[in-house]
C-alpha cells in the first residue's frame, strides 16, 4: 500500500500544480478548455485525495464502503458541476465572440501532461491490480482518461496558436463534455471503474 500511497500524493502534486497553471492561464487567455482541464484537475485532486483518507481503512472495515460511495458521489457532483460551466462558458464566448487569445504556457502544459499522465495511470492501474483495490483501479482509470483530456486540449489550443484558429479551443473544450458527465454519472452510481 505504501507504493499506492506515493503514486495518489504523486498524482496529488502533479494535479494542484496542474490546476493553478491551466485556471491561471486559461483565465488570462480566456480559454475555455484549459480553464475547463484546470478546473478538471482540481477534480482528481479531490478523487486522489479521498482515496487517501480512504486507503488507511481494511477493506472489510464499514468506513472503508461509506467513505468509497462518498468519494464517488462527491467526485461525481464536481463533474456535473464542471460540464455545466464548460457549457456555459461555450455559449457566452459563441454569443459574445470573445475569442480567446493563445497560450504558449497552456500548450506546454497539455504537452507535458499527454506524455506524463499515460505513463502515471499504467502504473497506477499495474499496481491496484496488484493489490486488488476496486477504488485504486477507479482513480488510475480517471488519471488514463486524462490522456484523453490532454489530447483534446494539445489540438485546440494548438490550432489556435498555430493557425488562429478560435473556435478550435471551444471545440477542445466540447470534446471534454461527454467523458466529463460519463465520469458525472458513474460517480453518482458509485461505479467503481472495473
Amino acid at each position: 500500500m505504501s507504493f499506492a500511497r506515493t503514486m495518489l500524493w504523486l498524482t496529488l502534486g502533479w494535479n494542484v500544480g496542474e490546476a493553478i497553471i491551466a485556471v491561471a492561464t486559461g483565465l488570462r487567455a480566456g480559454s475555455v478548455a484549459l480553464v475547463g482541464f484546470g478546473l478538471d484537475s482540481s477534480i482528481e485532486v479531490t478523487a486522489a485525495a479521498v482515496l487517501l483518507w480512504r486507503i488507511g481503512l481494511p477493506e472489510d472495515d464499514a468506513r472503508a464502503e461509506s467513505r468509497e460511495r462518498f468519494a464517488h458521489q462527491i467526485v461525481g457532483a464536481t463533474f456535473f458541476a464542471l460540464a455545466a460551466y464548460i457549457a456555459m462558458q461555450v455559449a457566452y464566448v459563441v454569443v459574445t465572440r470573445n475569442e480567446p487569445e493563445s497560450s504558449g504556457l497552456g500548450l506546454l502544459l497539455a504537452a507535458a501532461s499527454l506524455v506524463a499522465m499515460p505513463i502515471v495511470g499504467f502504473v497506477k492501474r499495474w499496481n491496484a491490480q496488484r493489490l486488488g483495490s476496486p477504488a485504486l483501479v477507479a482513480e488510475s482509470t480517471e488519471t488514463l482518461v486524462c490522456s484523453y483530456l490532454s489530447l483534446a486540449l494539445f489540438l485546440g489550443l494548438g490550432a489556435n496558436r498555430l493557425f488562429g484558429w478560435w473556435w478550435a479551443d471551444i471545440g477542445a473544450a466540447l470534446l471534454m463534455v461527454p467523458w466529463i458527465l460519463k465520469e458525472g454519472f458513474e460517480g453518482i452510481r458509485g461505479d467503481d471503474g472495473r
